[in-house]
């Protein structure tokens, strides 16, 4: 995989120009595109900047997000010929930085749950993940050393554990989703893919303005609190060796850890995360429901079919439930709890087939919840395909999560 810091570093150093490490992305995904599948299009001639934090590299969207220099599709015919005439704020940031928004990533129809076309880089075979397919297959593939992602249940922490690489699901709107196609306002995430934990938060320090958020060496010993969410049918086994493996690695660096059971409100909002998604999906998603209802994938015809039964006091009562389990998170992290939360970030491996895009029970209350999750690879199986653990911190402390995701990731290369 490409690691962006290692790019950063060899054009500060001068063994490597902008345009240089532009041309090794370009190279990368004529030789690995055309047997992942993860790239919508690629623009012809980017501009890549002299000067910044981020010159040099180049960038996937996620093509549910806006680019006026590539049209954004939506992964839906509806959209084939949609070019929006501005960049999304978090495109524009991009930009700023000095980065090269080079390439549109695949996006399940409307980010929901109908597959594209991409395949696992691991196997091609198995399914990468969704929605954002495109993005967690192309870092995994070496083709991009970033990609953006979103996440509404498990749309960036599953495909980053399919694929092997490190995805992060900031907290609830630390990053802007204006310009983002809407699936639920209040679940819709924007998150990243990188090649490993130091990559992805020096990625999120810059693209927030939000330089803690970088220093993933801090040198504490966190409390760590295994979570295996009984509310949720079990995993699979290599899934549970993965959070064994990833929690014997804390504690040779030094965490603290122990068995974390949640209080029965916690499944109760669990279960509440459908009515909300689906009864705001049905008003994002009504102009394409009313004009181009039987151009809609299957699986998502028939989510939003059904969603318009559901009820405004099912709405607001799912909503309520929410409210009251954010706020006894509060009570999970106390001053004498732990610090990060750690649990599977997925049920197991990637699920052969590419009619599917696996399972995001284990995601579905943290993006409820609105709290930082790190995506971290633990292990492989024997047929090759990675198995992730997933780190969460409380609500805005990003940081912490990614410094816990990275004295784990140090701890299992040692």
């Amino acid at each position: 995989m490409l690691s962006l810091l290692d790019l950063c570093a060899r054009i500060d150093d001068g063994r490597l120009t902008p345009e240089g490490a532009v041309r090794l992305v370009r190279a990368a995904i004529a030789a690995r595109e055309p047997e992942v599948g993860a790239l919508v299009c690629v623009d012809p001639a980017p501009v890549v900047a002299a000067a910044g934090p981020l010159a040099g590299i180049a960038v996937g969207i996620k093509d549910i997000i806006d680019t006026a220099d590539l049209p954004t599709r939506m992964g839906s015919a509806i959209y084939e010929s949609w070019h929006p005439r501005a960049d999304a704020p978090v495109v524009a940031r991009l930009k700023s930085l000095g980065a090269a928004p080079l390439a549109k990533t695949t996006t399940t129809p409307f980010a929901f749950l109908d597959p594209t076309a991409t395949r696992n880089p691991h196997h091609p075979g198995h399914t990468p993940g969704g929605s954002s397919a495109g993005s967690a297959a192309a870092v995994a593939a070496g083709m991009l050393p970033l990609a953006l992602g979103t996440q509404t249940g498990g749309s960036v922490i599953r495909p980053a554990a399919f694929c092997g690489v490190v995805g992060v699901k900031p907290s609830f709107r630390l990053l802007p989703t204006v310009g983002v196609k809407c699936y639920s306002w209040a679940l819709d995430t924007l998150g990243l893919f990188a090649a490993g934990v130091a990559d992805a938060a020096h990625a999120l320090a810059l693209l927030a303005d939000r330089p803690a958020i970088g220093r993933t060496h801090d040198g504490s010993a966190p409390r760590i609190g295994i979570v295996r969410q009984e509310f949720c049918a079990a995993p699979d086994p290599e899934a549970e060796a993965a959070l064994g493996r990833a929690a014997a690695a804390a504690e040779r660096a030094g965490a603290v850890v122990h068995d974390l059971a949640l209080p029965a409100r916690f499944g109760e909002a669990y279960a509440a995360h459908g009515t909300i998604q689906d009864y705001e999906a049905r008003q994002a998603l009504a102009w394409e429901y009313a004009a181009h209802r039987d151009a809609l994938p299957p699986r998502l015809r028939a989510a939003l079919d059904a969603a318009q039964g559901i009820e405004t006091a099912a709405y607001d009562a799912a909503r309520r439930t929410a409210h009251h389990a954010r706020r006894s998170l509060k009570d999970v992290f106390s001053e004498d709890g732990p610090d990060v939360l750690l649990t599977y970030a997925a049920p197991g491996a990637a699920p052969a087939g590419l009619d599917q895009t696996g399972d995001s029970r284990f995601n579905r209350l943290w993006t409820l919840m609105g709290v930082p999750c790190v995506t971290l690879p633990v292990e492989r199986t024997p047929a090759g395909l990675p198995v992730g653990v997933q780190v969460i911190a409380r609500f805005g402390d990003d940081g912490r999560a990614l410094a816990a995701a990275g004295l784990i990731e140090r701890a299992l290369r040692g």
